[in-house]
């Protein structure tokens, strides 16, 4: 939806709201410096996106969390940290929706992005997006399932529930320069009566947003949101694991079944140097969180 708005996030404490600044941690306005996590209330509001210590009508309370190492965080620590002058986080903060896909079947939706996007390319990643005026999250959460993959749900065939909100900052690292892109995504669980292999059979994923896509199942992903990052080298695979996992891959305008190692979906993200193929932080986030709501 090129040339909409994005709906901004607006932190409100003590019944004073103020615009989320770009570069300056959201989570941080609600936690001690040492903590990287914390309980608020979050919810639309006449076009902007409230994180608020309070309830307030239409309101969700939920977990809020940041990596350790998050950029936000620790250019907050530096003295007369700043963000340059001109940058696309003159914005602000963005609201976006991601949404974790369960087939009846057990199995989860991940999408690796495409190589050639500018944020976070060639990560795994549950489909999503900004917030656009006018829509609610789960409207957010199912246009952009539908626009990534092709995959359109149908009213009476799903549930749903939020499972919790993550500050993502890209590059997901200082060593990587400083930051270009804010956002506070509210991961969405979409329960489908649908097993994945008739989710699957609707398939038509958008090759200019993502290059190939798994049905994972829970022993896999459980390992996958244990796999810590901010460390350096690539995750082990443990015995239990096969060595490699089913994708389907995709390349102009073709789909083929292919394997990748199981390695590749247990790295983490690297403390130096270039990144690596993964699954993204805060999809860990979300996965620990969901194996809470579900169970292995």
């Amino acid at each position: 939806m090129a040339g909409l708005a994005h709906v901004l996030v607006h932190v409100r404490r003590g019944g004073v709201e103020v615009p989320a600044r770009f570069g300056q941690s959201v989570t941080g306005a609600f936690c001690p410096a040492h903590e990287d996590a914390a309980v608020v209330s979050c919810g639309l509001e006449c076009g902007r996106f409230i994180l608020s210590d309070a309830a307030f009508p239409g309101s969700t309370e939920t977990i809020l969390k940041r990596p350790p190492f998050c950029p936000a965080k620790l250019l907050g620590q530096q003295p007369a940290a700043s963000v340059p002058a001109g940058a696309p986080g003159d914005r602000g903060v963005a609201a976006a929706v991601a949404v974790l896909l369960q087939a009846s079947t057990r199995r989860v939706l991940l999408t690796r992005r495409a190589a050639t996007l500018a944020v976070f390319p060639n990560v795994w990643v549950p489909p999503g997006g900004h917030v656009e005026p006018g829509e609610e999250l789960l409207d957010v959460g199912l246009r952009e399932l539908e626009e990534e993959t092709g995959l359109r749900l149908e009213a009476g065939t799903f549930s749903w529930r939020m499972l919790g909100l993550w500050e993502s900052v890209y590059p997901p690292m200082l060593s990587r320069g400083p930051p270009r892109r804010h956002h506070v995504v509210s991961y969405l669980l979409l329960l489908s009566a649908e097993s994945h292999e008739r989710l699957q059979a609707r398939m038509r994923p958008d090759e200019r947003e993502v290059s190939a896509y798994a049905w994972l199942d829970p022993p896999v992903l459980e390992h996958i949101a244990a796999a810590e990052d901010g460390a350096e080298g690539a995750g082990a695979v443990p015995s239990t694991l096969p060595a490699t996992l089913s994708i389907t891959e995709l390349c102009r305008g073709s789909a083929r079944a292919a394997e990748v190692p199981t390695a590749t979906l247990l790295n983490t993200a690297p403390a130096e140097g270039e990144d690596v193929e993964r699954v993204s932080t805060g999809t860990k986030f979300a996965l620990r969180l969901w194996l809470e709501a579900v169970g292995p």
